[in-house]
């Protein structure tokens, strides 16, 4: 009875229109206005609690010493004790980093342990190795679908991000500042349960106002590519 319902549930998250993103129940609200502690890092001596016009943010400083076992992102803090597959997220960000090609801050999904996720990379400019949505599965990151689009990132100031996650369709729609059309999109269906998380491959921002809406599921069996025993 108890799955009939989350599968009902989540089939009702196929199209995730505007007006469902509204109706969808939140899972998580963090706007780090007292702690942080809702959040597992991957470096705690990289990230801090930090007020920026009057307002208290989650700062990362820089470069985690976390070595990935294959190569993806350094800098993670995951959403500790909740599993979602479809969902969405919003959050406001701002890029500390000053300007390169490469500067980027990154969101992490349906991350199952360190092998196994899907991340946004938010790069200034793209190339197969920046301003992507990634797969690391079993082995180094690859991207999903190259995209021409860059972040159009604008110093000391916040944008507004999205991403909607559909596991049954298996699409990934990222918004930025506009909310009605996306600048990337993916289908991919290899993962479809995992946490989320914030981060950056190895620069430095700020994270605030980060709402997550969709259903809470239990962890599932472990998906994608693993080693033989």
């Amino acid at each position: 009875m108890r799955l009939s319902l989350v599968l009902t549930s989540l089939s009702a998250l196929s199209s995730l229109s505007v007006q469902a993103e509204k109706e969808l129940p939140v899972i998580h609200k963090e706007d780090f206005s007292k702690d942080a502690s809702a959040w597992k890092t991957t470096d705690d001596s990289k990230w801090k609690l930090t007020t920026v016009d009057g307002n208290q943010v989650y700062e990362l400083l820089g470069v985690s010493r976390y070595r990935p076992p294959f190569r993806s992102p350094h800098s993670i803090a995951l959403l500790k004790d909740k599993i979602v597959g479809s969902f969405v997220l919003t959050a406001r960000i701002q890029t500390t980093q000053t300007s390169r090609g490469h500067r980027d801050l990154c969101f992490f999904f349906n991350y199952q342990d360190p092998a196994h996720f899907y991340y946004l990379h938010l790069g200034e400019k793209p190339d197969p190795n920046s301003s992507q949505i990634f797969i690391v599965n079993q082995s180094a990151r690859k991207n999903l679908i190259l995209t021409k689009e860059g972040i159009p990132w604008k110093n000391g100031q916040f944008h507004d991000l999205k991403i909607v996650r559909d596991i049954e369709t298996g699409t990934i729609d990222v918004y930025f500042d506009d909310m009605e059309k996306p600048v990337k999109s993916a289908v991919d269906k290899t993962f479809t349960w995992g946490q989320v998380g914030i981060g950056s491959f190895d620069d430095k921002g700020y994270f605030d106002d980060i709402v997550l809406r969709g259903i809470e599921i239990k962890k599932g069996k472990p998906e994608g590519l693993h080693p033989k025993k």
